[in-house]
């Protein structure tokens, strides 16, 4: 692809991006509405010319911890589609443990370091928390914060609640 069509690639996307940020125009919800959000969200797609559209997932939450997030990212179809799926593989794997799971949960909720998280009925043995809490951190989903200690980077957590509310049935 030469320069000057990735740049117009990089300047669509970057349109969808914007305008799923900024929303429609704020309409009345009509009361039983279950759809409301989706169809604001097809105004935005339509209006940044993607007409297969896309998903938008936000979240604006309070940790134990009193720590705030609010978060928003949007994607097109087509841009999900056509990624490979490698990273993605990767990153939902190192989520398809319990025990990695429950770790990140711990963390939200305020454990920070490897020995508080080993103390955690369930987990394992230090060295197996630290093997859980490494794979965690090659895919993104921990950095440290010093010596032994975890958190989940600032824009991973609406993400991980995302995914986790995507698994209940």
């Amino acid at each position: 692809m030469d320069l000057a069509a990735r740049v117009a690639e990089l300047e669509r996307r970057l349109a969808v991006v914007e305008a799923a940020q900024q929303g429609p125009e704020r309409t009345a919800v009509t009361p039983g509405d279950e759809l409301w959000a989706s169809n604001q969200l097809q105004e935005v797609f339509a209006a940044a010319n993607e007409p297969n559209g896309g998903v938008l997932f936000a979240g604006s939450l309070r940790l134990p911890t009193g720590e705030q997030y609010g978060w928003q990212m949007g994607f097109t179809t087509d841009d999900l589609l056509a990624d490979e799926g490698y990273e993605a593989a990767e990153c939902l794997a190192a989520l398809g443990n319990p025990v990695r799971l429950r770790l990140l949960q711990e963390i939200l909720a305020g454990r920070r370091t490897a020995a508080e998280l080993a103390g955690v009925d369930g987990v394992g043995t230090s060295g197996q928390v630290y093997h859980h809490l490494r794979q965690l951190a090659a895919v993104g989903w921990l950095h440290t914060v010093g010596r032994g200690r975890f958190e989940v980077p600032s824009g991973r957590v609406v993400p991980l609640m995302v995914a986790l509310a995507s698994a209940r049935r």
